[in-house]
């Protein structure tokens, strides 16, 4: 992923929510294909939206994560969400740096797979 500055990631975001909260369905999905997803499925339409800033919008009613590229929403999928006294924390989230093989430097070099900060 591309180091996204915050005002694009507002930017994105913002894309996102008018585009759920209006309701619009984008390309082939339509808004009941998405309500039918089982768990564990997705959609993934890359071709939409090559280039710009990603956003995630996770939906804690719906259990589903839209995932938009340039304001264009790209993919669905299903998740799953915190229970009673466990609760998924809410807000804007943003991701400054992703490392797949990460080590850590406090804790002797311990293998940190998939960090993000």
């Amino acid at each position: 992923m591309t180091c996204v500055d915050r005002r694009s990631f507002v930017r994105g975001a913002i894309g996102a929510g008018v585009v759920l909260t209006g309701g619009l369905a984008i390309g082939e999905e339509t808004l009941k294909e998405i309500s039918q997803l089982k768990p564990g499925e997705f959609t993934w339409h890359p071709e939409r939206a090559a280039e710009g800033p990603v956003s995630v919008v996770v939906s804690i009613p719906q259990q589903r994560v839209h995932v938009y590229r340039n304001g264009v929403r790209v993919a669905v999928s299903t998740c799953s969400t915190g229970k009673a006294g466990h609760e998924t924390p809410t807000g804007v989230f943003v991701v400054l740096q992703k490392d797949k093989h990460h080590r850590s430097s406090t804790y002797n070099n311990a293998p940190m797979p998939n960090t993000n900060r």
